[in-house]
């Protein structure tokens, strides 16, 4: 558990690409209640904007900075914002690579105001090597055709619609922004390779028979930069259904020129053949279709043809939400 307080003020930073909000657009789409409001310039959530001062006396306790980035680092234009924000009493929450506490001017602000410095990718105590050995409980994981498609998103939504139903069913966090919606989990690409399958099984331990764990997944094994992630979640969640994620219209792998987004049944093939490693009656259990790029109106369209090809529901779970898949789970 990360001792996050809240309720949280989101830093939107001051860039005009909106995939640089993705922290920040999933804590306040799955977990309105805990934001009071926004802070930066140029993109919007369409959250009341307030200064960190303001938010502190509105009841603010921690600034999120809900940005990602491809190098992982605090921007150096960000940190006269962080210091405001530590200034006005607030914690502060990193998702990023990079640690707060090591911008000497982050860590001494904070010591002088009491506040809390909170790099949840790196708060995490030592961790089991894998064993693949099988256990109790039902699992289902994300995995994606890409990075950015979507797998939070599905995970959360399927949870939400097996909630709504009464399953026994917890979400599991893997990446930062499912850590600070959830307020647990493991930031699974900041962990030592030789022990990602071992923290995903301490992650969703054995459980109870009817129990589900939804895990969140990470980037792609058709990414050359992240596949090593991806295959570890495979092999540490034994999971039992397999839900692949794709955005429509997405036609070459995010920030990786010359690298085409993989064929539907490959990269579906593929990952069932890795996930068979460690349970072997792995299945493909739905396809999360992002149509983000299509709109809505191709998205009844292309869920369908998906369906008849692959015999599994596909859905877009901000269109029309994972009722159908779980309707065959129940």
């Amino acid at each position: 558990m990360f001792d996050l307080k809240t309720p949280y003020l989101l830093f939107l930073g001051h860039e005009a690409n909106p995939l640089a909000i993705k922290t920040s657009r999933g804590i306040a789409q799955w977990r309105p209640d805990l934001c009071i409001g926004e802070n930066g310039s140029q993109l919007t959530l369409d959250l009341p904007k307030f200064n960190p001062r303001e938010a502190a006396e509105k009841g603010a306790r921690t600034f999120v900075i809900g940005l990602t980035n491809t190098t992982g680092e605090i921007s150096k234009g960000w940190i006269p914002d962080i210091l405001a924000a530590i200034d006005a009493g607030l914690d502060i929450a990193n998702g990023l690579h990079q640690r707060l506490r090591d911008i000497k001017e982050i860590r001494v602000a904070a010591e002088r105001k009491n506040v809390r410095l909170h790099d949840v990718r790196h708060q995490f105590g030592e961790l089991p090597i894998g064993t693949g050995q099988k256990r109790s409980g039902k699992r289902m994981l994300m995995v994606g055709t890409d990075c950015s498609v979507g797998k939070m998103y599905s995970a959360l939504a399927v949870e939400r619609e097996m909630k709504s139903r009464e399953f026994n069913v917890d979400f599991r966090a893997t990446g930062q922004t499912g850590i600070l919606i959830a307020g647990e989990g493991v930031p699974i690409d900041a962990v030592v390779s030789d022990y990602i399958a071992g923290a995903v099984e301490h992650l969703c331990p054995a459980s109870n028979d009817a129990h589900w764990d939804v895990i969140e997944g990470q980037g792609s094994l058709f990414n050359p930069a992240y596949a090593g992630v991806s295959l570890g979640l495979l092999h540490g969640a034994q999971a039992d259904v397999l839900v692949m994620c794709h955005e429509a219209g997405r036609e070459q792998i995010k920030d990786k020129p010359g690298y085409a987004i993989p064929d539907m049944q490959d990269c579906i093939e593929t990952n069932l053949k890795m996930a068979r490693l460690t349970n072997p009656e792995a299945r493909l259990g739905a396809i999360s279709l992002n149509c983000r790029l299509v709109g809505a109106d191709q998205a009844n369209r292309l869920c369908h043809e998906l369906e008849e090809q692959f015999s599994v529901p596909c859905f877009d779970p901000m269109i029309h939400g994972a009722g159908g898949f779980i309707d065959l789970l129940s």
